[in-house]
């Protein structure tokens, strides 16, 4: 998977008009990128991470956990990062699953991005890594957008987990959503 780059075009709109992206690796130069989602507010709050205050934490944060990830892109209009896609590995008895996260600029949310990047994880990562049998995603339960994102990628409901992490401060409930390597993709 290093080095891999997805696309669904160049980041522009297709003959039908609708908005193509494109997945890729980051870069150390695309911390004022980062920068935009990363310092937000709306977008770190259902996030386990803190909003950014510092492009050295960025750049840090980049060069120390997202550069060297075994499956985390960009996901980009025109090759510009707007938000990121990750797939994190399970481990040892658990390596049959992967747990998918993503988060999105907030100027781009309610365009269907998040969901297209989503589906074109779900089309790459069984293929990718051939022992991964489930792909999971947990999400808080006010997060209904997020929800909505799974939703329409396909990702079926599994049921909602109580009190089921800290997040900031707060015992959070989460959604537990999968989608199977045995699952029909959605268009």
């Amino acid at each position: 998977m290093e080095g891999s780059h997805f696309s669904k075009s160049k980041g522009e709109e297709d003959e039908k008009g609708n908005l193509e992206i494109s997945l890729r690796p980051f870069d150390l130069f695309d911390v004022d990128d980062f920068m935009v989602w990363a310092t937000d507010d709306r977008v770190s709050h259902f996030c386990r991470w803190e909003t950014y205050t510092s492009k050295e934490d960025a750049l840090n944060y980049i060069k120390d956990i997202i550069i060297p990830h075994p499956w985390y892109k960009a996901i980009c209009l025109k090759n510009k990062p707007i938000g990121a896609i990750s797939v994190l590995p399970n481990i040892g008895e658990d390596r049959c699953r992967g747990e998918v996260g993503y988060v999105l600029a907030s100027k781009h949310w309610g365009k269907g991005i998040a969901t297209l990047a989503v589906k074109m994880v779900v089309d790459s990562i069984f293929k990718d890594w051939l022992h991964l049998e489930r792909l999971e995603a947990l999400v808080d339960v006010e997060n209904l957008g997020s929800q909505r994102v799974l939703q329409k990628a396909g990702f079926q409901k599994e049921g909602v987990l109580r009190k089921y992490f800290i997040q900031k401060g707060r015992t959070r409930d989460m959604v537990m959503y999968s989608f199977l390597s045995t699952d029909s993709k959605l268009d």
